[in-house]
């Protein structure tokens, strides 16, 4: 019998997120403070949310891991006292660090607090990974240019008690594990400090020195050429093989996304993962549980290094997103035959949508009849965030998503 170790880790930029993961499924989940975090436009946690965050997680015994792995300058360095005091305080479970001072502060002031090491050290070898763990890291989250055959390997000889921890889908950065320096050159945002500005999502084009303002396209798209833009990972076909190099955890990106992204990513992986334990010998994903992954915004995707070199990793096309679906409303209780919601996007009367609840298959309904608040029929739900019902024999757990295709 396989022991049931996979770990579904889900991003969380604010509560809202935080509760769809918890909600769909996440083992665990990892957040950002206002500072030291690798994600400094999300809304992120304060104090207060941090201690709910932590409670609320703890209660339905899930893990939370706080983000402290950007490469902090000098003058931050008397504030991190503080950062790891208000961890410990409110309860976490393990602190994320990529730079070794702050490695060592963390040991100094919370020798007790699990320590992970940050895909931003850049972890390619074992020997890495053995020194990390002899300075006191529980888990190293490897670099992203790794193989699974070199993540193998790592695992082979590393001590087991040395969590392995890797990214498993979301967006890719065309620097190496996220150390880039194109922001701070363009704009004077540095992406090793969470402020990363995505400069390699933009358009490109060729000017000669003598003829100023005359631009021409490096590719045949008149728009310019993306030359620096990475598709999108997923590996949600290969669970089996991530658990069969000794992966501890699966790692979603996407701090920055939607709750309607947390959910539905958390959701298929943590999917994934339950039907690959129903049969470890001969895992098939479901093509249901897989078209998951395609019905949240998101860039072609690809199987990054995982397979070897990426020869189809980048997208020269354009930088944007595929988009097929809107979340249109959320559940928020069933009673009497009728479903309670609370609308997000506009939608009418008669439009199909899905119901996606936590573990289950999406159920596709027509609602050919919708009240307001007030019991009345109505032709459209555009008001934002309007409380409306439609009946339905069917149960819906609260938080369940209503969406609909474009």
């Amino acid at each position: 019998m396989t022991e049931k170790n996979l770990e579904v880790l889900a991003p969380a930029g604010d509560s809202e997120r935080l509760e769809s993961a918890l909600r769909y499924g996440a083992d665990a989940v990892y957040l950002g403070r206002k500072n030291f975090g690798m994600r400094a436009g999300s809304p992120n946690f304060d104090y207060d949310t941090l201690v709910k965050a932590v409670s609320l997680a703890h209660k339905n015994n899930k893990k939370v891991y706080i983000t402290c792995n950007t490469l902090p300058r000098n003058n931050e360095i008397p504030q991190f006292k503080q950062f790891i005091d208000e961890a410990v305080s409110a309860n976490a479970d393990a602190l994320i660090v990529a730079d070794l001072g702050l490695l060592s502060l963390v040991k100094k002031y919370a020798p007790d607090m699990e320590i992970h090491i940050s895909t931003q050290t850049g972890i390619v070898n074992y020997v890495t990974a053995n020194e990390l763990y002899n300075m006191g890291a529980k888990r190293i989250v490897t670099a992203r240019e790794l193989s699974l055959e070199e993540i193998a390997e790592i695992r082979a000889k590393t001590p087991k008690e040395l969590d392995i921890e890797v990214f498993v889908h979301g967006a890719m950065c065309v620097s190496f594990s996220g150390r880039c320096l194109l922001s701070q050159y363009l704009v004077n945002r540095d992406a090793n400090r969470g402020e990363c500005a995505q400069p390699c999502r933009w358009g490109y084009h060729l000017m000669e020195e003598k003829r100023p303002n005359e631009f021409y396209p490096v590719f045949e798209d008149e728009k310019g050429t993306y030359i620096l833009n990475a598709k999108d990972l997923c590996m949600i076909d290969h669970i089996d093989k991530l658990a069969e190099a000794g992966v501890t955890s699966l790692k979603i990106e996407g701090r920055a996304k939607s709750a309607y992204y947390t959910a539905i990513i958390t959701n298929a992986y943590r999917m994934a993962v339950d039907e690959y334990y129903k049969n470890p010998d001969n895992f098939k994903l479901p093509d249901w549980i897989r078209e998951e992954v395609f019905k949240v915004s998101h860039r072609k995707y690809c199987t990054g290094f995982f397979f070897g070199h990426p020869k189809d990793c980048q997208y020269y096309e354009n930088s944007g997103y595929i988009r097929n679906y809107d979340v249109v409303a959320v559940v928020d209780k069933c009673e009497n035959s009728t479903v309670y919601c609370t609308q997000r996007n506009r939608f009418f009367a008669g439009d199909t949508v899905e119901i996606v609840s936590p573990n289950k298959k999406p159920v596709e309904i027509t609602l050919s009849e919708i009240l307001d608040e007030n019991g009345q029929e109505i032709q459209t739900v555009n008001h934002a965030m309007m409380k409306f019902s439609f009946k339905s024999d069917m149960n819906f757990e609260t938080g369940s998503v209503i969406r609909k295709a474009l």
